[in-house]
């Protein structure tokens, strides 16, 4: 700032000088490039294609260098064709939500677009689709999901269960699996309402099996048990996570034990075939995992799946490690060692994946053996459809 005296007035009077903390420079800061820049070809030679290729050509990196890569096996591609389109105007129609859509399964193209050689028909029986009940809005806000939450989500749909079955009904599918959000704001966090649902559905259906993956109902063995005796054939809850890292992955009010005790009531219940997942990638080291698989082997569990985790955002937690194939499959051997029924494993399976249900279908229609660690072979693969909840 520069003081001027007005010879009129003769007062003092204030100018303000803009500067630069720093002087211009007209040196470039990357003399080479610049230099290299100058000397290449113009637009005219891009536009006439008089260019030769650079045999070294400099490597720009762009994002993040610090996380790790995404590998090319988990890399899928943009779900399309008439199958896909006709599943989600179905849901779309009967205002039904899928956990495929909602938690941003990287599976939906799989399960939902079919064969371009098989008939709609033929695609529709096929097809696995995950609707989740009780809405599209959840109580808790576990770090890996990417379903939206709210302390007080819409009230319940009073005709989704009547909705529901008639879906399923309507594609004719041999197998179902229905989830659901977490509804802590309900009394009995929706309990009755998804044993309706699944009650409707063997109604119109009474051949179909129904898959019920739920939540952890607060606990409440009331609740688990009245999901249980509801009719369904498979009691699904997910423990997510070894237990040193449930309260890092999980919303705080999902316990380890608590998952534990839910899958127990429900074989207490009479469940012939309860089932659980696990994510790996979370931080997870292998001893956590094993005593994990044991202690799901106390609760006797029978079926578990190990899938990659995958950030579904950048403000959901960061991917610790992408896991390789073989060790997927070596925790496939060892679950199968410590006797579970089934157990799927690879980077991309998720807890309800269709490649299970063919095995789990036959299980419960005797038509494999359903001795432990037993490998029975697939007499007959039905059709299956997924209806979920976190």
């Amino acid at each position: 700032m520069a003081s001027i005296v007005c010879r009129r007035s003769g007062l003092l009077r204030y100018q303000v000088v803009r500067s630069y903390a720093t002087a211009s420079s007209s040196t470039p800061r990357n003399p080479a490039f610049a230099d290299k820049l100058a000397s290449g070809p113009s637009l005219d030679d891009f536009i006439s294609g008089d260019v030769d290729a650079d045999p070294s050509p400099s490597r720009i990196t762009l994002g993040n260098t610090k996380s790790p890569r995404l590998p090319s096996y988990l890399k899928t591609t943009i779900p399309t064709g008439q199958s896909f389109s006709s599943i989600k105007k179905d849901l779309r129609g009967l205002g039904l939500h899928t956990v495929c859509e909602e938690a941003r399964c990287p599976n939906i193209g799989d399960c939902w677009g079919g064969s371009s050689d098989a008939s709609p028909e033929e695609n529709k029986r096929k097809a696995t689709a995950t609707i989740m009940l009780m809405g599209d809005t959840c109580t808790r806000g576990c770090r890996f999901c990417s379903v939206k939450t709210s302390r007080a989500p819409p009230p319940l749909d009073p005709h989704e269960p009547e909705n529901t079955a008639e879906a399923v009904s309507r594609w004719g599918l041999g197998y179902i699996v229905l989830t659901s959000v977490d509804r802590d704001d309900l009394v009995d966090g929706g309990a009755a309402h998804f044993a309706s649902t699944i009650r409707k559905i063997k109604q119109k259906a009474p051949n179909i099996l129904v898959e019920a993956l739920t939540g952890d109902f607060q606990g409440s063995k009331a609740e688990v048990e009245l999901v249980a005796k509801s009719g369904l054939d498979v009691y699904a809850h997910n423990i997510e996570t070894v237990e040193a890292l449930t309260p890092f992955v999980r919303d705080r009010r999902a316990k380890f034990r608590q998952s534990l005790k839910v899958l127990e009531w429900a074989k207490e219940a009479g469940v012939k075939v309860t089932k659980t997942s696990i994510m790996l990638g979370v931080g997870e080291t292998e001893e956590q995992v094993l005593d994990a698989l044991k202690e799901l082997r106390k609760s006797n569990v029978d079926v578990v799946t190990f899938g990659q985790y995958m950030r579904p955002t950048k403000k959901h937690m960061k991917v610790d490690r992408y896991v390789e194939p073989a060790e997927f499959e070596k925790w496939k051997q060892v679950a199968e060692d410590m006797g579970f029924l089934y157990v799927a494993s690879g980077p991309l399976v998720r807890s309800s994946y269709k490649a299970g249900e063919f095995y789990i279908e036959n299980i419960l229609r005797g038509k494999a053996n359903p001795a432990r660690g037993v490998k029975a072979e697939v007499l007959s693969q039905g059709s299956t459809i997924e209806t979920s909840s976190t």
